[in-house]
């Protein structure tokens, strides 16, 4: 078995695929802030 090092694991997939789920939660907050929005205007 390899000795393990710290620091040396090669990251990033890791870091796509946080970058994805940021964007993708961006994308829903703004359209749920959308949808509210509209609710607020046209259901009065």
């Amino acid at each position: 078995m390899a000795e393990h090092k710290h620091g040396e694991m090669n990251t990033d997939v890791q870091e796509k695929t946080f970058e994805g789920f940021i964007r993708a939660s961006i994308w829903v907050a703004g359209v749920s802030v959308g949808v509210l929005i509209f609710l607020a205007i046209f259901n009065s």
